[in-house]
C-alpha cells in the first residue's frame, strides 16, 4: 500500500489544507486495506504516526525556539539580549496546532478500527500443540490452518530477544517452509514426524497448530496475529 512518510508534517509546505489533503489520502487508503481485513502494515504505521504526533505535539515549544532569531535589543535590567524570530514564526506554529489537532484523533479513530479487526481475528483463532510438547521451545514449527480447508501452510519459528537503550523484549520470527494436504493418512502428527525426520537438529521439535476459524488475509493478517498469540503461549 502506499505509505505516509515518517516526516510528512515537515516535508514540503507547512499548510492546513495541504497537509490534511495528505493525511485523507492515507486514510483512504488504509480503509481500503481494513476492509479488505489487511492488517499489517497500515496498523503497525498508524500507531507510529500517531506516536510521533504525539511527541511532536509535547515537544512544540522546543520546536519554536528552533527557530531563527535576531538580536533587537538589550534589557539592561535583567541582563539580556532581546530577540525575535525572523521567519513567519507564528503562521507555522499555527498551522501546525491545527494539523496535530486535526490528524490525531482522525488517526486513533482509524488505530481503534484497526484493533477492532484484531481482536475478531484473535477471538476466532485456536492454538494447540501438536503431539507432545518437549521442554524446549524457543524454536519449532508452526501449522497455519483455516477451517474447512485441507491446506496446511508449515513455517518453522524461531524466539529472539531484543535489546535497544531502554529495554529488552521477546520476539519471534517465522520463516515459510512449504504447504502440505492433510489427509485421513497424513495428519498432522504424521507431517510433523516427517519433519524431524528431515531435520536432526529438531530431534523432538515443539509443533503448534494455529486455526483460524474465518477465512482472512494470511500475510496481511493471520500470520501477524499468530505470531502474537503464539509468543504469548511460549512465553
Amino acid at each position: 500500500m502506499k505509505k505516509l512518510s515518517d516526516n510528512w508534517i515537515a516535508e514540503g509546505w507547512i499548510d492546513f489544507e495541504y497537509k490534511k489533503y495528505l493525511l485523507l489520502a492515507y486514510l483512504k487508503e488504509v480503509e481500503r486495506h481494513f476492509g479488505n481485513v489487511k492488517l499489517y502494515p497500515p496498523l503497525a504505521d498508524l500507531i507510529n504516526h500517531y506516536r510521533k504526533l504525539e511527541e511532536l505535539e509535547q515537544n512544540k515549544d522546543g520546536l519554536r525556539n528552533s527557530f531563527p532569531q535576531r538580536v533587537v535589543g538589550i534589557d539592561f535590567r535583567n541582563a539580556k539580549l532581546q530577540r525575535e524570530h525572523v521567519t513567519g514564526e507564528g503562521e507555522v506554529m499555527k498551522a501546525l496546532d491545527e494539523i496535530i489537532a486535526f490528524s490525531l484523533p482522525k488517526i486513533k479513530g482509524q488505530i481503534e478500527q484497526g484493533k477492532g479487526i484484531y481482536d475478531y481475528i484473535e477471538e476466532n483463532l485456536e492454538v494447540e500443540p501438536v503431539g507432545l510438547s518437549p521442554l524446549y521451545q524457543r524454536e519449532g514449527y508452526v501449522f497455519i490452518t483455516l477451517e474447512k480447508s485441507a491446506d496446511v501452510f508449515i513455517y518453522g519459528y524461531q524466539m529472539k530477544l531484543f535489546e535497544n537503550s531502554f529495554e529488552k523484549y521477546r520476539g519471534i520470527a517465522f520463516s515459510f517452509l512449504k504447504k502440505e494436504t492433510k489427509t485421513l493418512a497424513h495428519t498432522y502428527e504424521q507431517i510433523k514426524l516427517d519433519l524431524v525426520r528431515s531435520n536432526q537438529q529438531l530431534p523432538n521439535s515443539a509443533t503448534w497448530r494455529v486455526q483460524s476459524s474465518n477465512v482472512v488475509p494470511l500475510e496481511e493478517s493471520l500470520l501477524p496475529v499468530s505470531k502474537r498469540m503464539l509468543l504469548r503461549m511460549i512465553a
